[in-house]
């Protein structure tokens, strides 16, 4: 049953080579700053919790690569982050917009923070009472 688990997670990456601009820097060291900084800005659509700067994962040197072959032909950051929204969905980015598809992002947390402050109004307010009805 673990083997079936685990199976998805070995296979989840080919075995092809990674693209030659996935683990290499730009010559110019404008253009690498530039490539970096995007990515840094960039969710790797496998971990959700790194930028594709920091996975290690293969869809996340793809991205890198196209990242850095775009900044090489001279489009701009926005030109590239449009594209890869376009392509891969506003999820791409760690400030989706907000509209009908990421609301629950964007209000998730606050929902939550007021879950979190109701329940614990609620909770002081029972010991204060509790107390009150002790000392008497």
């Amino acid at each position: 049953m673990t083997i079936m688990v685990l199976a998805p997670q070995a296979l989840a990456d080919s075995r092809l080579p990674p693209p030659p601009l996935a683990y290499t820097q730009l010559q110019d060291p404008k253009q690498e700053a530039v490539a970096k900084a995007l990515m840094e800005s960039l969710r790797c659509l496998v971990c959700q919790g790194q930028s594709i700067a920091d996975s290690d994962a293969e869809m996340a040197g793809n991205m890198r690569a196209e990242v850095r072959e775009q900044v090489q032909a001279g489009k701009s950051p926005g030109e590239i982050r449009a594209w890869l929204v376009d392509r891969y969905g506003d999820y791409v980015t760690y400030d989706p917009p907000f509209n009908w598809l990421t609301a629950p992002l964007w209000l998730t947390p606050i929902l939550l923070i007021a879950i979190g402050l109701f329940v614990a109004r609620r909770s002081f307010g029972k010991d204060e009472a509790f107390g009150k009805e002790e000392a008497e």
